[in-house]
């Protein structure tokens, strides 16, 4: 019986790069492969909605992003010691390929997987490489981009493959949209791991401010951080507007295909959900994000006129509301908005991924 084929994926950080690393964990182990997962202690907290046969190896990593001199001056130390163990465990159970989706707990995995000469590839979720997967870029057999156009490194070629989403949010893929009217709608508010704050700020006023007639058949899935949580249910109660605010939803793609309207940050796995569902949004890019790659990945959903683009600078109570009114008071507008958001949906993001693992590796 011949041995199966390992696959190693090597991610961390966030959200963001560990749920297109779940989707194709989930697909190549329907193929037959094992599956690794190459992390550290922070990114091993993302690992909740992977396939339990899914093996979590936790290796030391570090970032020059966090701490204070003496942390800084151990990062290199840190990322020896994970490169020299992940370069041990692939000796000894030598993968076939290794896929890195960035976030600096992916530098172990990676580096080994360089140093052993192995079949290596990276994905790019953002319309802007990241500082690891730019690092890697030219070091690998193949550069997958969720966004596209995404920027590259000179000499650097990329292939668009789309964002793998998970196979949850792919069972509502398309799902059928109820276009708002005089009846309970839904608004889901989501601002990701990081700046979920200028959210909380804005939106619980915006929505209060809409008009008292559309106001009444509004219901809230608001996602906020756990220090802002309290003030924001609150406000909401205040306001006689039925609300569920919570830290973390695990249910996003069920309330997604539910919502009338997104309001979201515009970080790559919530634009890919957005469009492989197809809702009309109102995206906010983080404006801290690095090199403004959130603004690169509103692009393709804002031009075909899926979403409303509203850069933080301008964003307030009073504007925002304007733009939310705008969707729910449009029915025929806002079904138009879903089907503009499908048509730049890329649903087998994660099959295409998949063929050119397994084309690097001789598998097809």
């Amino acid at each position: 019986m011949s041995r199966q084929p390992l696959l190693v994926i090597a991610a961390g950080g966030t959200g963001g790069h560990m749920f297109p690393a779940q989707a194709l964990a989930e697909v190549m182990l329907r193929k037959g492969w094992r599956v690794k997962l190459s992390t550290d202690a922070r990114g091993a907290r993302y690992t909740g909605g992977f396939p339990h046969s899914v093996e979590i190896e936790e290796i030391a990593s570090a970032t020059f992003a966090r701490g204070g001199l003496l942390a800084k001056a151990m990062v290199p130390f840190r990322i020896l010691k994970g490169v020299a163990s992940a370069a041990m465990q692939m000796r000894s159970d030598r993968p076939e390929a290794v896929v890195g989706f960035g976030g600096y707990p992916s530098i172990p995995a990676m580096s080994a997987a360089w140093l052993l000469k192995l079949p290596r590839m990276i994905h790019e979720q953002n319309g802007v490489l990241g500082r690891v997967n730019r690092r890697f870029a030219p070091k690998v057999h193949g550069v997958a981009c969720g966004t596209w156009p995404t920027a590259l490194p000179d000499g650097v070629e990329g292939i668009h493959v789309g964002n793998p989403v998970r196979g949850a949010v792919l069972d509502r893929a398309g799902a059928a949209y109820i276009s708002p009217g005089d009846y309970p709608m839904s608004i889901l508010v989501m601002g990701g791991s990081q700046g979920a704050r200028a959210l909380s700020d804005i939106v619980p006023g915006a929505i209060a401010n809409l008009p008292a007639e559309m106001l009444r058949n509004i219901r809230v899935s608001h996602q906020a951080r756990a220090e802002d949580h309290d003030r924001v249910a609150e406000f909401y109660a205040s306001h006689g507007i039925t609300a569920d605010v919570q830290p973390f939803f695990h249910d996003v793609p069920a309330r997604m295909s539910e919502a009338q309207l997104v309001i979201s940050r515009a970080g790559a796995s919530s634009v890919a959900d957005i469009s492989v569902i197809g809702r009309p949004s109102i995206l906010i890019p983080l404006p801290t994000a690095m090199d403004d790659h959130q603004n690169a990945n509103a692009r393709g959903l804002v031009e075909a006129g899926g979403a409303i683009l509203m850069p933080e600078s301008l964003l307030d109570i009073t504007t925002l509301s304007e733009h939310i009114a705008q969707v729910l008071s449009n029915p025929a507008g806002a079904l138009q908005m879903s089907q503009a958001a499908l048509s730049v949906g890329v649903p087998d993001a994660t099959e295409n991924l998949v063929s050119l693992v397994e084309m690097m590796t001789n598998r097809e």
